[in-house]
Parts: structure tokens; C-alpha cells; sequence
């Protein structure tokens, strides 16, 4: 470790660049007495003058004192305890300073060396930054004097373009599996290259990922997909072979050197990479779809050979491959149901005319099936006139009121009664 502070002249970082509600937060614990850090991938970005996405703050305020200091804020998390402080959309997430994972009741470890629960705090700063994954991630930004703390040489990593873990690169993955895919994601997000140690760890300890639960697998898979470098994180995924433990269905035809596959993967990544990049909203429904769409249009295919119309031949193929899907990442009903439906209206799209077309003009998830018809063709299959007729349908002012109306209905669908279903309601796609 050796620390180097950087002074408010000796880098770029300015709070002009710092989200407001961020800052209230740190001032606040500022002047509460408490020592107040903007941390990680908001210095980070900032540095590297992007805009980032988050901004999360450390602290060696306890959660519990953070959530005294602030009314609109909650303590969550198991394995790792912190508070949100939230303002409308925007949450600022807030980290006491770890302590050594050794010290204090809070940490435990499995058998494997995995860390289980990690709430051991009173750390210093130092303690804390030794505790994060990256270099080019424990970096800080002091409010009290607006210079950037860096305890392991970050700054320097970030200008020649590498990505090292701290301490010892194969300790790090065994701690955490899942560090192997944040490896990933940030080297195709910020165009570094992992090191050598980064990459023999990723490679001896990558199948411990088979033992993370499929929910936090799926946290990381949309982080991947939607980061906006989607085909980069999916190059380097395939290329260190890491892609299987996301997606087993889609890196076995890839591997079998499925074209077909491979084709409208690529198109659907690209799709998702230029939508994010045009501030266009994106759906985890319709990536999914197009990754299990050539396991689905197979079975499909298979069962209308044997007798099944086209609509109960993709039911039926759903039936057999979301759940194999759902054992290496779960999929939350409010984008498996989205991705079903965008799948079952394919064939229904083949009605260009009368009451059936305005019905399918009515239906919120028409604007997706139309793209993914249009991504179906791309890739060569013969539904060219078909994307064609849509298109020139969807120009007409009736046509034009109708989908305003589907897509103010997704907006503001109730979701059904009975059970839990509203406790995670979100807008629809």
C-alpha cells in the first residue's frame, strides 16, 4: 500500500460533476462530525471524465447512525449491511468503513473461503480501501478538502489502461466468485485490459460460479447486457469462458458454432448497445428473448412437426426452456412474462389485416415483437414483406393512436389481484 493524495489542483474532478442529492449527503455527515467520501466507480468516472451512473459514498458513520441523520433513508442488505438514501429516482447508497474481515463478529466465511457476511465495521479508510475488489476502484474523494485519496496506485492504472485486483488476485475470487464477471464488465466498459494475475485467477477459480445463487447471477448478467457494452462484455465473457455460467442454453450453440445463433445474438447486443447510447429504454425481456429465441424456434419448430399449431408450439417450448434458463439465472416474472409474450406473438404478427391487426396494435408489448420480428430478418429468415407491411401499418394516424394508447396502458397497467404481486411492482416494459 502506499497512499498518495492528490490535491484539488492535481486532478479533474469537480462537484459541478457531482450529482446534487450526492453531495447534500455529504455534507450532511460532514457536518454531522463524520468522515464523508464519495468512493469507487463515481471517482472513478468522474477521472476519466465520464458521467457516472452512481454515486456511492463511505463513511465511518454505522448504518444506523446514517439512517438517524437521514428521514429518507433505509438500511438493507444481509451480506453486506449499508443504508440508501433515497430522493425520488436516485438512491445514494452509503458504506461504513470495513473493518479486516478477521476482526469483530460480523464476518463470516465459508468452508471454500467465500465471504458469507461481511458487517465488520470500525475500519479506518485504509482498512476499507484494502477491503474493495479493484484498484482502479478504491479510490476517494474527500468532501472536507476536495482532494482524491488513493491508497494502491489507482490513478496510474486508470492512465495506462489496466485492470489489477488488490492484494492477491486469486484470494480476491475466492472471496467472491461473482469478482470474475465484475472483471469482465469493467474491462469492456472502461477499455482496460485485466492483468495477468487477474486473468490465471478468473481462469482457476471461474467454476465457483456454479455455487452463486441465480438471483445475484442475474443482477450480474443485466449489468453485462445493459451497461450499454454489451457485445465487449459478451467478447471478453466467451473469451475467458464465463459466458456458460450466465447463459448454458446459448454458449452451447455458440460453441457448436451455431451461426444462426451467433447472428442474432450479435444483432440483439448491438440493438441493446445503441439504444442505451441514444438514452432509448431498454428491457431485460427482450434481450433474454433474443439469447434463448434459437433453443426456443427449434422446439417450436419440433412440435409443429408433430401436430402443434405455431402459438401452443412456442407455449410448450417455453415450457421446456425458461426453466433450464431459471437454474443459472433467475428471470422475475415482470420481464419472463414480457419475453413469453414477445415470443407467442410472432406467429400473430402474420395478421396484417381487419380487427386482429388493431388488436395487435393495441397490445403493449407490440412495439417488441415488431423489433424482434425486424431482428428475425436481419438475420436472414423470411419474414422480410411481413416487417414490411407492419412498418407501413404503423404509419397510419389510427395505427398511430392506437399504439399511444398500448403504450399509455403498459405505462399504467394494475397489476392483478391476489398474493404479492404488487410488492415489486414496477412500470411495465
Amino acid at each position: 500500500m502506499q497512499l498518495k493524495t492528490l490535491s484539488r489542483s492535481e486532478h479533474n474532478i469537480s462537484r459541478d460533476n457531482i450529482s446534487k442529492n450526492a453531495l447534500k449527503v455529504l455534507y450532511r455527515l460532514n457536518e454531522a462530525g463524520y468522515a464523508s467520501y464519495l468512493v469507487g466507480g463515481g471517482v472513478r468516472d468522474l477521472l476519466l471524465e465520464k458521467s457516472p451512473k452512481d454515486f456511492d459514498i463511505a463513511t465511518d458513520a454505522s448504518p444506523e447512525q446514517v439512517h438517524a441523520l437521514f428521514k429518507n433513508s433505509r438500511v438493507i442488505g444481509r451480506r453486506f449491511r449499508l443504508a440508501h438514501v433515497v430522493f425520488g429516482r436516485e438512491i445514494i447508497e452509503v458504506a461504513t468503513f470495513r473493518a479486516p474481515h478477521s476482526e469483530g463478529d460480523g464476518g463470516v466465511t465459508g468452508d471454500t473461503g467465500r465471504i458469507v457476511r461481511d458487517n465488520v465495521y470500525g475500519g479506518t479508510l485504509a482498512d476499507d480501501a484494502v477491503r474493495r475488489d479493484f484498484t482502479v476502484n478504491a479510490l476517494y474523494y474527500n468532501i472536507d478538502d476536495f482532494s482524491v485519496v488513493d491508497f494502491f496506485e489507482g490513478v496510474e492504472d486508470l492512465d495506462e489502461g489496466i485492470l489489477k485486483f488488490i492484494g492477491n488476485a486469486f484470494d480476491r475470487v475466492v472471496e467472491d466468485p461473482v469478482r470474475a464477471l465484475r472483471a469482465v464488465r469493467f474491462a469492456a466498459k472502461l477499455d482496460l485490459q485485466m492483468d495477468q494475475d487477474c486473468i490465471a485467477a478468473v481462469k482457476e477459480h471461474r467454476h465457483q460460479l456454479a455455487d452463486i445463487p441465480a438471483a445475484r447471477l442475474f443482477e450480474e448478467a443485466l449489468k453485462l447486457l445493459q451497461s450499454g457494452h454489451g457485445v465487449a462484455s459478451v467478447a471478453l465473457l466467451r473469451q475467458h469462458d464465463l459466458f456458460g455460467y450466465l447463459f448454458p442454453l446459448t454458449d452451447s450453440r455458440l460453441k457448436s458454432g451455431d451461426e444462426y445463433a451467433e447472428k442474432i445474438m450479435s444483432l440483439g447486443l448491438t440493438n441493446t448497445d445503441t439504444r442505451i447510447a441514444a438514452e432509448m429504454p431498454v428491457t431485460p425481456a427482450f434481450i433474454y428473448a433474443v439469447l434463448l429465441w434459437p433453443d426456443i424456434r427449434e422446439l417450436a419448430q419440433k412440435y409443429e412437426q408433430e401436430g402443434a399449431d405455431p402459438v401452443p408450439a412456442l407455449h410448450m417450448a417455453s415450457d421446456e426452456v425458461i426453466p433450464q434458463q431459471l437454474a443459472a439465472t433467475s428471470l422475475p416474472k415482470r420481464y419472463s412474462i414480457p419475453m413469453k409474450e414477445i415470443w407467442l406473438m410472432q406467429p400473430r404478427l402474420n395478421n396484417t389485416k381487419g380487427v386482429r391487426a388493431k388488436r395487435l396494435l393495441s397490445n403493449p408489448r407490440f412495439r417488441a415483437a415488431y423489433d424482434f420480428l425486424c431482428l428475425r430478418r436481419d438475420t436472414g429468415e423470411d419474414v422480410g414483406e411481413l416487417c414490411a407491411a407492419w412498418e407501413k401499418i404503423q404509419e397510419s394516424p389510427e395505427a398511430q393512436a392506437l399504439l399511444l394508447e398500448a403504450r399509455t396502458k403498459a405505462r399504467f397497467k394494475r397489476p392483478r389481484r391476489g398474493g404479492n404481486r404488487s410488492k415489486n411492482r414496477q412500470p411495465a416494459s
